[in-house]
């Protein structure tokens, strides 16, 4: 099965279609980022256990989730503190996910980490943005990519890579063009009053002080 290509508004839309039904049968996805490609499937367990096979990822290593907007988040039970609430006005849609509490019986304990949220972040990739406010419903993510490699830089090489999904039909790969060298997003953990920088990325911890001061990590 070939990639699909999602590069244009027009590719986006003509592959809504096949990618929504393949998502809602229980398929996985590979899709461009603003950051790096990711690999994801809707937030059911069976679903994320499939992935979690797929990426050969240890169980305590949990996966994110992608939402098309912040009314998306709250709606599967995630909740903003005052540090979360500044952070996302300031930084979303783009590359922060935030590390919420919540969610109990509305997402998959899988997802949580070891501080027990769940980490989300309202993408600014315009054709994923797209995808998974028409389905209706976040996409989980992780880089694409076999433990201890590089994320893979375009399509063809996830094809290669991960070549039996693909061609078992397991496998959907959404074809953005090769990305450039990015950092993945930057992660931030706001399950308590205080805020924690997990993960420095794409933005940097100074950009993050600038833009909410005293509510920054």
């Amino acid at each position: 099965m070939k990639p699909i290509p999602f590069r244009t508004a027009g590719d986006v839309e003509a592959a809504l279609e096949r990618t929504i039904a393949h998502l809602r049968s229980g398929g996985l996805l590979a899709y461009p980022t603003e950051t790096v490609y990711g690999l994801g499937s809707r937030p059911r367990v069976a679903e994320v256990e499939a992935l979690r096979r797929l990426k050969a990822r240890r169980p305590d290593k949990p996966f994110l989730l992608l939402v098309s907007h912040r009314e998306m988040a709250e709606a599967h039970g995630l909740a903003f503190n005052a540090a979360a609430r500044a952070l996302a006005r300031a930084f979303w849609p783009g590359p922060l996910s935030l590390v919420l509490p919540g969610g109990s019986g509305r997402l998959p304990d899988l997802l949580r980490g070891p501080e027990g949220g769940i980490a989300v972040r309202w993408t600014s990739h315009r054709g994923m943005a797209r995808l998974v406010q028409a389905l209706g419903e976040p996409v989980t993510s992780t880089s694409a990519n076999r433990p201890g490699q590089p994320p893979a830089p375009g399509a063809e090489a996830i094809a290669r890579d991960f070549g039996a999904a693909v061609a078992a039909g397991t496998l959907l790969v959404l074809d953005g063009g090769v990305l450039g060298n990015s950092p993945p997003s930057t992660v931030v953990d706001c399950t308590q009053p205080e805020p924690r920088l997990v993960r420095e990325g794409a933005l940097t911890l100074a950009e993050l002080r600038r833009a909410v001061g005293r509510l920054a990590p």
